[in-house]
């Protein structure tokens, strides 16, 4: 596989995903983004608009480790990290690895396991590492989780706690495609399924040069006092009972750098700030319950505070 550049990188990976995820652009770029700025992404959605498809595509573009845990009540934690085997000729005992060392994480309905479980991910998912019988195990870097839940099923299934969310660095939808569009993946799938051929176009060593390079994507002092901003409305908005960490301010400039980088830039726009935001904020919020009661969700209030907090006019 031939060595590239960051902005290189980017397009292969856009390219890939968009011939498997048909008429869904801008949920690909939000995988990509989160992909690049280090984070983790939760799909939530009904069935059969693809979430599943998004996360394999994605594992196949990368040449790296990829596992996909099917998440059911009876899971236990040991079973996403491993567990320690007593090793009878060396009279000790080894650690066995479980599927959470890997590059690339496939959480497949994620709320149908229980919060105990839900709980091992808190620590792999910040930390990068998993620690077992008072012993410290680095995950692989990269180490990206895709986690997916239905929004509608309510049988079976464990709300995220707020902390496990948190972790998320944006929650997406994909949404029904367009009726040319579903047609299009209609006539994609009657002789054989596009996924099953599709090759991987970058390496874990693009990626890592990648996450690298956003990092270094300049982004203007008055558009983080924006992004915090943006997050102190969240704290003070009366129709919200939990506002957004500073880790979703961190995470906002995180995100609109690696946006950045995908759409060819070398600086942020002031618009990719908000561009991002309903993504990056909205599943960190908790309305209160007259807000909710009245129709209102999280998404519309990020958007109503994106019309209400004015952008720096140096930026502007």
């Amino acid at each position: 596989m031939a060595a590239s550049t960051p902005v290189h990188t980017c397009a292969r990976l856009r390219e890939n995903l968009n011939r498997i995820i048909i008429g869904k652009t801008e949920a690909v770029d939000l995988v990509i983004t989160a992909l690049l700025a280090n984070g983790h992404v939760l799909i939530q959605d009904v069935p059969g608009l693809g979430k599943t498809l998004m996360a394999r595509a994605l594992a196949k573009s990368i040449a790296a480790p990829f596992q996909r845990i099917q998440f059911t009540p009876d899971l236990l934690p040991s079973d996403l990290t491993g567990t320690s085997i007593y090793n009878e000729p060396k009279r000790e005992f080894e650690f066995r690895h479980g599927p959470l060392f890997t590059s690339i994480l496939l959480a497949d309905e994620l709320n149908r396991t229980t919060p105990r479980t839900q709980s091992a991910l808190l620590e792999a998912m910040e930390e990068r590492q998993v620690s077992v019988d008072g012993q410290t195990h680095p995950l692989p870097e990269p180490f990206f989780v895709m986690a997916t839940q239905n929004p509608v099923e309510q049988q079976g299934v464990y709300d995220l706690p707020e902390a496990q969310l948190d972790r998320f660095l944006m929650q997406i939808s994909i949404g029904y495609p367009a009726p040319e569009d579903e047609a299009r993946i209609i006539r994609s799938q009657l002789e054989q399924r596009p996924i099953d051929g599709l090759e991987a176009v970058v390496t874990i060593e693009d990626i890592r040069e990648a996450r690298q390079e956003a990092a270094r994507i300049h982004i203007d002092d008055t558009l983080v006092e924006y992004a915090v901003r943006l997050a102190e409305g969240t704290r003070n908005h009366p129709e919200l009972l939990l506002g957004a960490s500073p880790r979703a301010s961190l995470s906002l400039v995180r995100a609109a750098q690696a946006n950045s980088l995908l759409n060819g830039r070398d600086y942020v726009l002031p618009d990719t700030l908000k561009l991002l935001a309903p993504a990056v904020f909205a599943h960190r919020l908790v309305l209160k319950p007259h807000a909710a009661l009245g129709g209102k969700t999280a998404i519309h209030l990020v958007r109503d505070l994106l019309d209400r907090v004015s952008l720096p006019l140096e930026s502007a």
